[in-house]
Formats: structure tokens, C-alpha cells, sequence
């Protein structure tokens, strides 16, 4: 455990670390007076600690903060995922019952394209020589079949090592239930053989679905190593800075945990930094009095998309990682996780433009990335890209983008631009332009098909628009989902680093007790429920939460003969019989919902669930931006920017959005710029500044005039 594990009881400031596949967002708040700082960094995918402590060298330096301020360090990084996707994670061998070493490739029997003769399924991670069946077999009601082979156990740990393997997933038939023989088999590998790190099912995901439990195992036993080592550097290297704080780590549930619950479960972090993002834009549209949002979040890699009702970002529990098709459920690895639900969308500034063998634009999903990254950021990259087309259409200023830490380039950009010139016959700004819309379209339509499969308008809700990209195309994708009301909320473009200081402690837990309703024993249902809040706050106490916590039940629930559940929210306990008509009517009240009809067929429980959650923030203050200097001039100056096809210009006020009050309003077109985000705002658009600092855009009809021009709005203050 860390030295300190009670967030902000030492020091006043927290340091919120969100490592993107661009960029990395370092974000400071003082919980005692509510102030916010921040800082882009480029990442340095080599050696992601070593931007983090530029990054850290940087803002407090630019601050005047002492690293001995610091009381509390949360984090986010997309590392584990980019492991899982590029295959990077550690040599990974599975031990698991005889007659189940083909299980990952086995899987459901399921093709995602019933009708593709080439398709391709998703590779394991886990080669067929490096999984080795042993001799064991419990029964579904926890009697011994087969006895535990230790001897097999010891023999397969002996051989994986000699085949280079790092990491082992144990996984036994009914252990989700019967731990008995995957705790055993552990120990005897921890005891005989000290370096290999071990990771059991049981204790990753105590649910059924071999599949499914498999895969989550692997992966969690796949990233084990590199989480051990990353969070063991980062942590010394932290100290060696002189910060002697907590650190906690984003869970992609949408809270966060101690650092050694990270190291033993590090499968839960995968979704980390999206999740930070749900989390902060649900934070600033409540602040607003905005329940419905599109959480909508491009930064420099992958754009996210996260629905958010009632004030809270939907939550899932199941995830794919690593598609081989990314809108194309079952066609990637499959993990039973706790998450945020979101899509991502191979869309960012650093997507790389390319014309097709017919000629079409295309925009991604390649990507400069952080290395060598857009065209104008003069650090080697060639390709046109996203970025590169803000700049030429003027969105961009090159003297204060990134808060002038990273000089861009126009005549770098337009370079870049020239072979797509050449191929297609258009100037530099005509594809610029197809660039920025392109991309605007591929976000639009992979937002309608999620919100469609939802069952939603997306009329109804307001755009929230976060990530150093999301402002700038925020307005543009929200007109083409008929979304007439955008959010930017202060420091947008490090939105997902802000997320995780008002996250709050959340722990889950789950395990299968499949019953029929009418067979529970409701005495042993509820000791089943207290194990797993018991657990999970002793969990949620290590990190940092007070005695103060939130305890919600949940259960997969069923129709006898139906292949998948419906998680439903139940009430508080104790449960005994007389529950059971509440219960029953919480699912069929949720399955009417969805399917409009109830089957008269009998009801059965297949996992239930527990999720403990603490406050999120621990000052009374809140978030709290630099506010408007009385008598300051927000208006900068003018640019002159395209807004459509034919290279049609006009010019767009400038803002500096520190120097916009409350109450302040702008008609568009206008351009509003802060340190780390730009909001473009198009001829028809209004922004008011609220009360809590957001902008509000209010977005109506395009005007344009005969010659396809469009007419001048001045903005005022």
C-alpha cells in the first residue's frame, strides 16, 4: 500500500494524470479552494513515465507549486489497452481442466459476418503450445469429480517457464462457484516458482461462461507484468520528484482504486481515460443543469462517445477489446469488466488522410499519433492529417496552440496536403475541407448507429464536447445529428484529466449463483451479498474512502431457457422471502421496457452484483476556473476562416475564453481559444457564457447568400 492512501488529507493539491496515445493531460486542483491548473504534454509511447514527468516539471514549475503540496495522484492510461491491441503484453500461458485448452478458439461458435468465407476472428492471446490442460474436475454443486493433479500443476508451471512464459491465467471448470482447486493450483505455483506472476478466475471474474471467464483471465494475466513494472516506475519515479502522496488509478467503471488493487486486477483499467471523460462531462452538464449528453471527446489518437441520462454515464458489463472490425460486436476479444459504456471511433487530429484506388476521400483509422505526429508539428510526420486541416481552415493559431508549447506549421501542413492535391485536382483548402468534414461524418454515423441500437433521439440531448479536439469539431457533428445545443466546458481539452479528480472510490464485485427464483434460499442470498460488500469496502477503505459509502445491489436476471440476462437494480437489503415479489416485478418492469412484453415463463438469478461507491470530491469547493479580469478585452482580433466547399471565407472574431465573463454572449462565427482546446463556432451559432462557466452554443440554420457565402454575424460581448 501506498504511504498515504486517504485522498487530500495531507496536502491541498490533487494531480489528475490521464496518458492519451498524443498526448498527456496533466491537470491540478486545489481541494481546499476549488482552483484548476493544466498542462498538455506530448507522450512518449517509449517510455509513457518519462512525458508524465515533463508534463509535471512543466505545470508546477509554470505554478509555483512544491511537489510536498501534493496529497493525492490519480491516473488514467490507455497503456494496457494498447498492449491488448498491438499484442505488446507479456508471454502468457493458460492451465485450465482437461478437455478446455481450446476454449479461446473455440469461443461461441459465432461468426460476427455469417456470410464472409475470409473472415477473420480474433486471434487468442494465449498460443495453442502455451496452454496445458491438467487433470481436476469440480461439479456444479461444489462436489470433487476429479481430484487436483498438483503434481500436473507444478510439471505445466515448469514447462510454460522454460517456454519463456512470464504470466499464468488458471482457469477451472465451476471455479466461478468452487475456488477451491484454482487457489490451490496458485499457491503451489507462487510457492514453486516466485518470478511468475499468477492470475486465478475466481478472483478476476467469478461468473460463468467459460468463453468469456477465459478471455477476461488471459487478458488480466496478459497486461500483469507491464502494469507490475509500469506502476512500480512511475511510482518511484514520482517519489523521486519529491511527491509523497497516494496514487490511484482510474478504474474503467468510472471510479478508482488503490494502486495494488491495480497490480492484481489491472483487466479493470483498460477503458481508464474514456471513462475519465464520461465522468467529467457528466460533472460539468449537471454544473449546468444538463442531464441528457452526448459525452463527446476527440483527442489526438481516437475519438470517444459515451450517452449520458439522468445526470450518470450508462454502465456496461461486458467490453471488446481489439476488434477486428470496429463496429462489429463479437469480433473482438471478449471481457467481463465493469465499464462505462462508450464506442470509440478511429477519428482524431493525428488520423492521417488518404484517397482510395476510386478516388474517394478517406480519413483514417491510421494515425500520426504522438510520434512523429501531424504534419505541422515539424517533428517529422509527412502525412496530412486532421490537425493539419484545422490549421489551413483557420481554426487554429499557431503562436498559442498548446498553450505555445508545440509550434505548428502552415506551410508544413499545406506540404502535406500537396500529393492528395495532386491525386484529386482540388487546392489545398477544397481538401482541407473534405477532411474536416469527412472526419465530422465518420463520427456522426458511428453516434447514430450506438444511439439508434439504444433506442434514443439524439435530438434530445445537448453535445457535451470535451478532448483537445472535441471543441474544435463539436458544433460540425452535432448539426449533422440535429443536435441544436453544444457544451464546452472550462479546459476542455484536458477534460478526461479533470474527470479523474472528481471521480469518485467505486469498487464492484460479482459472482454466478444461478438459481431459479422459487429454489433461492434467501438466508444464503443475502450471506452471499454481505461477502461481497464486505469485500468491497475493505477495498474501497484502502482507498481513501471514509465510512460515508454507497451500496448498490444488483442481479442478472432471466427467463428459464433465455441465453443472456437483463442486470437489473434492486433495493437495499436484508432480503428474505417476502422480497421476492419486488424482485420479480424490478425485472419485469426493465424487460417490459426493453421488449414491450413479459413471457410467462419462470425467473432466474444468474450473478448478482454489488457496487460501493465514496463522495467524489473531498473539499466542499468543487471545480473552479480562472474567472474574467474586470475591464479585460475578450476580443483578440479577427481571422479569416472557410466554413464550407469552394474555399468559401469569412471572418470570424477571436476570443480568449479566460477573459469571458458570466452572462457574456457571441454570435458566430467566432473562435474561442483557451490553453489546451479551441471552440469553432459557425455562422448561426450563438454562445453564452453560464453561471458555472461552460459555453453554451445554441446552433441554428446555415445562412448563406447567393454566391454561397456566408453572411457577416459580428460577435459582441
Amino acid at each position: 500500500m501506498n504511504r498515504d492512501s486517504t485522498p487530500g488529507s495531507r496536502a491541498p493539491w490533487a494531480l489528475g494524470i490521464d496518458i492519451g496515445g498524443t498526448f498527456t493531460d496533466i491537470v491540478l486542483h486545489n481541494e481546499r479552494s476549488g482552483a484548476v491548473c493544466s498542462h498538455k504534454e506530448l507522450t512518449t509511447p517509449a517510455d509513457p513515465a518519462q512525458g508524465v514527468l515533463a508534463g509535471i516539471g512543466v505545470l508546477f514549475g509554470r505554478e509555483g507549486i512544491e511537489p510536498a503540496e501534493v496529497g493525492r495522484i490519480v491516473h488514467a492510461t490507455t497503456l494496457f489497452t494498447n498492449a491488448l491491441i498491438e499484442r505488446k503484453g507479456a508471454q502468457t500461458g493458460l492451465i485450465t481442466t482437461a478437455g478446455f485448452r481450446d476454449v479461446l478458439e473455440i469461443g461461441t461458435e459465432r461468426k460476427y459476418e455469417l456470410y464472409d468465407n475470409f473472415i477473420r476472428m480474433p486471434e487468442p492471446l494465449v498460443r495453442r503450445s502455451l496452454r496445458i490442460d491438467v487433470a481436476e474436475r469440480m461439479a456444479p454443486d461444489g462436489s470433487v469429480e476429479v481430484a487436483l493433479d498438483e503434481a500436473a500443476v507444478i510439471e505445466a508451471g515448469r514447462l510454460l517457464l522454460g517456454r519463456g512464459v512470464q504470466s499464468v491465467a488458471i482457469v477451472f471448470l465451476h471455479s466461478y462457484a468452487h475456488p477451491a482447486h484454482e487457489r490451490r493450483a496458485r499457491d503451489l505455483l507462487q510457492a514453486e516458482f516466485p518470478e511468475l506472476f499468477v492470475s486465478i478466475s475466481s478472483e478476476v471474474i467469478p461468473e460463468i461462461r467459460e468463453y468469456e471467464r477465459t478471455s477476461t483471465t488471459v487478458a488480466n494475466a496478459y497486461v500483469k507484468p507491464l502494469a507490475s513494472r509500469y506502476l512500480g516506475d512511475l511510482e518511484a519515479r514520482v517519489r523521486g520528484l519529491g511527491i509523497d502522496a497516494g496514487i490511484f488509478m482510474m478504474l474503467s467503471s468510472g471510479g478508482f482504486t488503490h494502486v495494488d488493487e491495480a497490480r492484481r486486477v489491472p483487466v479493470q483499467l483498460l477503458e481508464s481515460g474514456p471513462a475519465a471523460g464520461a465522468l467529467s462531462a457528466a460533472y460539468f452538464g449537471n454544473r449546468s443543469n444538463r442531464h441528457a449528453l452526448l459525452a463527446f471527446d476527440m483527442g489526438g489518437t481516437t475519438a470517444k462517445l459515451a450517452m449520458i441520462d439522468d445526470g450518470q454515464p450508462t454502465i456496461a458489463y461486458k467490453f471488446e477489446a481489439a476488434r477486428e472490425r470496429r463496429f462489429r460486436p463479437e469480433s473482438g476479444l471478449p471481457l467481463s469488466i465493469t465499464t462505462i459504456e462508450l464506442i470509440e471511433i478511429g477519428a482524431g487530429g493525428g488520423s492521417i488522410a488518404s484517397v482510395d484506388g476510386v478516388g474517394l476521400l478517406k480519413v483514417g483509422p491510421q494515425s500520426a499519433g504522438a510520434s512523429p505526429g501531424p504534419a505541422c508539428y515539424a517533428r517529422g510526420g509527412t502525412d496530412p492529417t486532421v490537425t493539419d486541416a484545422a490549421l489551413l481552415l483557420g481554426y487554429l493559431d499557431p503562436h498559442s496552440f498548446a498553450n505555445g508549447t508545440i509550434a505548428i506549421s502552415e506551410d508544413a501542413a499545406r506540404k502535406a496536403f500537396a500529393p492528395l492535391g495532386d491525386a484529386t485536382g482540388l487546392d489545398a483548402l477544397e481538401l482541407a475541407w473534405g477532411v474536416y468534414d469527412v472526419v465530422n461524418e465518420n463520427m456522426a454515423g458511428a453516434a447514430r448507429m450506438h444511439i439508434a441500437e439504444n433506442g434514443k433521439d439524439p435530438r434530445r440531448y445537448a453535445l457535451l464536447a470535451t478532448g483537445g479536439g472535441g471543441p474544435l469539431h463539436a458544433c460540425a457533428v452535432a448539426r449533422k445529428l440535429g443536435i441544436s445545443q453544444v457544451i464546452c466546458p472550462p479546459s476542455a481539452g484536458v477534460a478526461s484529466a479533470v474527470g479523474l479528480l472528481v471521480a469518485p472510490v467505486r469498487v464492484d464485485r460479482s459472482v454466478s449463483i444461478a438459481r431459479a427464483m422459487r429454489e433461492l434460499d434467501w438466508d444464503v442470498l443475502e450471506k452471499q451479498y454481505r461477502e461481497l460488500e464486505d469485500d468491497a469496502k475493505q477495498v474501497s477503505a484502502a482507498s481513501g474512502a471514509g465510512a460515508s459509502v454507497t451500496i448498490r445491489r444488483a442481479a442478472d436476471i432471466r427467463y428459464v431457457g433465455q441465453g443472456f440476462e437483463l442486470v437489473i437494480d434492486l433495493p437495499a437489503g436484508p432480503y428474505d422471502q417476502s422480497c421476492l415479489p419486488v424482485i420479480l416485478e424490478c425485472f419485469e418492469e426493465e424487460y417490459r421496457r426493453i421488449f414491450r412484453r413479459t413471457p410467462q415463463s419462470e425467473a432466474e438469478i444468474i450473478n448478482i452484483r454489488v457496487s460501493v461507491q465514496a463522495p467524489a470530491l473531498h473539499a466542499s469547493s468543487g471545480l473552479t476556473h480562472q474567472e474574467a479580469e474586470a475591464g479585460a478585452e475578450a476580443l483578440k482580433g479577427t481571422r479569416t476562416v472557410c466554413f464550407g466547399t469552394g474555399g468559401a471565407r469569412v471572418a470570424a472574431n477571436v476570443y480568449t475564453r479566460a477573459l469571458l465573463g458570466a452572462g457574456s454572449e457571441i454570435a458566430g462565427p467566432a473562435i474561442i481559444e483557451e490553453p489546451v482546446s479551441t471552440l469553432v463556432v459557425p455562422p448561426g451559432g450563438r454562445v453564452a457564457v453560464d453561471m458555472s462557466g461552460n459555453l453554451i452554443v445554441t446552433l441554428e440554420a446555415s445562412r448563406m447568400n447567393q454566391d454561397g457565402e456566408y453572411r457577416d454575424a459580428r460577435a459582441t460581448v
